[in-house]
């Protein structure tokens, strides 16, 4: 018996089984828990200038260096924290990155006050729903759109870091607001 590949998006096809998973389980699903909001937020700040294959790699290793990206902990970092961080090789240890993980943590808790909750902040910017984009080849995907631009402008001027619209752009595709599968990826209608 002949079983039938799975059509997935070109950027996943003969990737790592760890990347095949995070296309096949992760990328392109709505998120709406704060714990995992922020951590998408860290790790697609963490990617600026690199791979999504080499903080995909070093997940665990965030994971472990931020208390499981336990945004009240993190918030109350100190200079012995970012030491410690700073020499920690499961993760990126890039000085303004980690700053920027500690900051945009105390601001994450600013906008949960003011929101009730991040998701109920972030997802405004889609208009509470997925984007549900259909493009058929990964070139056509944009790096940035009027939307992750507002967020980016809103998210820094309450104060975050490595947000900007290509970021967040990628944050969005990462945690759902925006569906951008190519229409013969088999993922795309299942989202």
């Amino acid at each position: 018996m002949v079983r039938k590949q799975l059509k997935r998006c070109a950027w996943a096809e003969g990737s790592s089984a760890q990347m095949l998973r995070y296309h096949d389980l992760e990328w392109g699903v709505p998120v709406h828990n704060d714990r995992k909001l922020f951590e998408f937020l860290v790790l697609e700040g963490a990617q600026a200038g690199l791979s999504w294959k080499t903080i995909l790699d070093r997940r665990r290793g965030y994971r472990r260096a931020f208390h499981n990206f336990d945004v009240r902990k993190i918030s109350r970092y100190t200079k012995k924290d970012v030491t410690r961080l700073l020499k920690d090789k499961g993760i990126i240890r890039n000085r303004l990155k980690v700053a920027a993980t500690i900051e945009n943590a105390r601001r994450f808790l600013e906008v949960t006050i003011e929101f009730g909750s991040f998701d109920g902040y972030i997802w405004q910017f889609v208009g509470g729903r997925p984007i549900k984009n259909k493009f058929r080849k990964i070139a056509e995907l944009p790096a940035q759109t009027a939307e992750s631009e507002a967020m980016s402008r809103d998210l820094k001027k309450r104060g975050f870091r490595f947000v900007g619209p290509t970021i967040c752009y990628a944050f969005m595709q990462a945690v759902g607001m925006v569906n951008d599968h190519t229409t013969d990826c088999y993922r795309y209608r299942q989202i």
